[in-house]
């Protein structure tokens, strides 16, 4: 396909749908697109400016007639000036509101102007699953989908409950989320395994935003059954609102001194690979980007069966999935990995090897054909 300029719009943060679109804007411009991210500061995983990789700086001006100012009305202002001076062929946001809804905005501004700009929405789940269910956001979610040219999903999970929530009339393509395999192409830190391990015990990781949705607390339940049997330490990575609540339900169950907490962290490939099992019982996940990230680390995921999660984590083979809540199950299923050497290098070389059919280089070209039917659409539309 020809190469494209694209604007893409982005939560620039270490969130799931933070990293993903980073990782494939950069992938896109390596294979020769021009990308132009346009958001409120510089995405956490972009990494140096090169020749096809902009970044464009959304200012909100402090004005005392708003209680609350309009990001989504100047992102929009932003993505028109952004179009116009670089001849933009398509806007790829990730997140209904306030990306796509700013994005049709912004379409429907150059549009009377004369200029077509394809909008491509990428929902990566809690547009859908917790802002759709608000009536406050539901009319506008729904109208910025319909309205969008492409949709796509993160999970065939993702699709079905946005066409139950909103009745949306276009396709939406499931594209799943990625791995960038050199990302994990790295030497393990022995000294930081021995600083959370200093007698060799097995390392039980859970990463997340610590938000109830996330069931951090069956998390210490889980891993308080495997101490029971197996010497094990609990590595806690990651910050948010639950975090000094699971700390105190640390010490209630008498296992704080096994669980070390490390907060946010930029790289989390690191804790990952001195990992031996990852915890993910959470409610739902549209995808399970956190346990596909521990599967390339060689690191088997036990897990809920909830969401996304099923699409990712093979049975019995690169981990376990059990009904949400089922914490006695999950432990007997970590237990099954940990009891011995044999169990536990079987799941580990499954894990990665299903890890990698998630592999970058199979995901970037499912998008280049949804771009490349807007644009061959575009050139043959009556002007």
């Amino acid at each position: 396909m020809k190469k494209l300029r694209i604007g893409f719009v982005c939560y620039p943060t270490f969130g799931g749908s933070g990293v993903v679109a980073t990782e494939l804007g950069k992938a896109l411009a390596e294979k020769g697109h021009e990308l132009h991210f346009i958001t409120y500061s510089a995405p956490a995983r972009m990494g140096s400016l090169k020749q096809n990789l902009f970044y464009h700086e959304v200012h909100m001006t402090d004005y005392p007639l708003f209680d609350f100012q309009p990001y989504e009305l100047v992102l929009a202002s932003k993505m028109v000036e952004v179009a116009k001076a670089h001849q933009l062929d398509l806007l790829h946001v990730h997140y209904a509101i306030p990306h796509a809804s700013a994005a049709i905005i912004a379409r429907n501004i150059l549009s009377d102007e004369g200029i077509d700009l394809p909008v491509v929405t990428t929902l990566h789940g809690t547009d859908i699953t917790l802002l759709g269910k608000d009536p406050a956001f539901k009319p506008v979610i729904a109208y910025a989908i319909n309205k969008s040219n492409a949709v796509t999903a993160v999970s065939h999970s993702l699709k079905r409950d946005t066409e139950s929530l909103f009745g949306v009339k276009k396709p939406i393509h499931v594209v799943h989320n990625f791995i960038c395999p050199s990302h994990f192409e790295r030497p393990v830190d022995e000294q930081f395994r021995a600083a959370v391990a200093p007698n060799d015990e097995k390392i039980v990781t859970h990463i997340s935003n610590f938000r109830p949705v996330k069931r951090v607390d069956d998390v210490l339940k889980i891993f308080a059954r495997i101490l029971k049997r197996i010497p094990a330490k609990l590595l806690l990575v990651g910050d948010g609102p639950e975090r000094s609540r699971i700390e105190k339900f640390a010490e209630e169950l008498g296992i704080r001194s096994h669980v070390i907490s490390i907060g946010k962290i930029k790289n989390p490939v690191e804790p990952l690979l001195v990992s031996d099992l990852f915890l993910l019982p959470s409610e739902t996940e549209s995808f399970g980007l956190a346990a596909l990230e521990a599967m390339a680390a060689e690191v088997p995921v036990i897990a809920s069966n909830a969401g996304g999660l099923p699409e990712v984590i093979e049975h019995g083979k690169s981990g376990y999935l059990a009904p949400v809540g089922d914490v006695e199950a999950m432990a007997n299923f970590a237990l099954e990995i940990l009891g011995s050497s044999d169990s536990h290098q079987k799941f580990k070389k499954a894990a990665r090897e299903r890890a990698w059919d998630f592999h970058l280089s199979g995901i970037v070209p499912q998008y280049e054909a949804i771009y490349d039917g807007l644009i061959s659409q575009n050139d043959t539309t009556p002007k």
